[in-house]
């Protein structure tokens, strides 16, 4: 007997313009592998290469989303699709944008009664350097103190700051860049990355970062030799706790798909830092990894995420 697949025809998109371009393009060749090993006929387009409005709807099913950062993971791309009406991946216009925009995000978790640190955002248009020492009173931030833009990922511009100088110095290196920032309280303790698949929690992953913070390179290079552990060193109570935080950030962004929220665990508590729409799936990506520990191999996860495409997400 011949199981009819719910879509034939995948169009991979990867790439983009982000600073995350190369994580894109890895995780969407690694989604291609994948998908064709199940037999799916497998197109890829690349928005930096050519127009959303060269895709002909009619020539494909369904659209695989593997862009991470801007234009792929803030609601941008998912506007073309829902535009094209073609089936797509992960979460749509609203969810995607709510999530990477981190003050939107942060407001949403603290009305949803998760956890979240202490922050404030500054703009550009009305940067004042008083203005900085008036919000960490007001908002009794001490050092170390995160500084990062509001609109980013895969840890691009963050900055951990130990005095007010060093603050007022990378405040003004990253308006050169960027238009808003957050500065937020740095929170120790246990680096905790959870992941939803199709509102469902799939697991929890530990990390030791042997840079100073779990960053950029720290994510993408194995020559940063940060340490997972897989499950995290949690108390079983302490681990489901996470797991039902992660699905809480999920289902109150609205997301769809696969999410991965990053905690920090301390003095018995998780501090969500933030939910991601569009997690990498590289080899050295986190929700593979926690998939693979529950028996779900990279390319069902793939298929996976897949069949859950649709619009209006």
């Amino acid at each position: 007997m011949v199981i009819k697949k719910k879509f034939r025809r995948v169009l991979v998109v990867l790439g983009g313009n982000s600073g995350e371009r190369s994580v894109s393009l890895a995780s969407g060749k690694a989604c291609v592998k994948a998908l064709k090993k199940k037999n799916y006929k497998v197109t890829t387009f690349d928005p930096k290469l050519k127009n959303y409005n060269l895709i002909d709807r009619n020539k494909f099913d369904v659209i695989f989303n593997a862009l991470h950062g801007k234009e792929g993971e803030d609601g941008v791309a998912q506007s073309y699709f829902e535009y094209l009406r073609i089936p797509y991946t992960h979460s749509g216009v609203i969810s995607s944008y709510n999530a990477m925009n981190k003050i939107i995000s942060k407001k949403i978790f603290f009305k949803n009664k998760i956890l979240i640190p202490k922050f404030f955002h500054i703009s550009k248009s009305t940067y004042k350097k008083s203005s900085l020492e008036k919000n960490l009173t007001k908002r009794k931030l001490k050092f170390p103190i995160v500084i990062k833009p509001v609109n980013e990922g895969s840890s691009l511009g963050v900055r951990i700051v130990k005095n007010f100088r060093d603050l007022k110095k990378f405040t003004s290196d990253l308006f050169k860049k960027y238009d808003q920032l957050i500065c937020e309280q740095y929170i120790g303790g246990q680096e905790i990355q959870a992941s939803v698949i199709n509102d469902k929690p799939l697991g929890a992953i530990e990390l030791i970062p042997k840079r100073n913070f779990y960053d950029y390179k720290a994510k993408y290079t194995k020559s940063a030799k940060t340490k997972h552990i897989m499950p995290a060193r949690l108390e079983k109570k302490k681990y489901l706790e996470v797991l039902n935080l992660a699905k809480l950030a999920h289902q109150a962004l609205g997301c769809k798909g696969v999410t991965r929220s990053d905690f920090k665990f301390y003095k018995n508590k998780f501090f969500l830092l933030e939910t991601n729409t569009q997690p990498g799936m590289t080899n050295l990506s986190l929700v593979p990894e926690i998939a693979n520990y529950y028996k779900l191999n990279f390319n069902d996860l793939v298929e996976t995420i897949l069949l859950d495409a649709s619009l209006n997400r």
